[in-house]
């Protein structure tokens, strides 16, 4: 079987060997009892965050939740952005909004008289 790979590997030909091929031979295990635990207890925990992880891809309803506060935040700022260019320049606001408006109304008035 040959190397997966990993999603979260950048770089052309970047592959990692997975599940029983990353496993080390006998000959590579530690002889220590408590270095062989460490190291079940990290690998443990390797998987516990990558569990997480695709956890979190599939919440369809998570993802799609954190686009609208995305949204909502990006919409706040230009808000903001356009008060504070109210405040600097209120005449070029007002011949905007005016301009704006007046568009708006001849667009109206041309759709009437078809």
């Amino acid at each position: 079987m040959s190397p997966i790979k990993r999603p979260d590997q950048t770089g052309a030909g970047a592959q990692e060997p997975v599940g029983v091929e990353a496993a080390p031979g006998r000959d590579q295990l530690p002889d220590d009892k408590a270095e062989l635990q460490e190291q079940i207890e990290e690998t443990r925990e390797e998987l516990g965050e990558t569990v997480e992880a695709l956890s979190a891809k599939a919440d369809v309803k998570a993802q799609a939740q954190a686009k609208v506060d995305e949204g909502k935040e990006q919409a706040k700022a230009k808000v903001s952005a356009v008060q504070a260019q109210a405040k600097e320049d209120p005449q070029r606001v007002a011949l905007t909004v005016g301009g704006a408006v007046a568009l708006l109304l001849a667009v109206l008035l041309l759709r009437r008289k078809k």
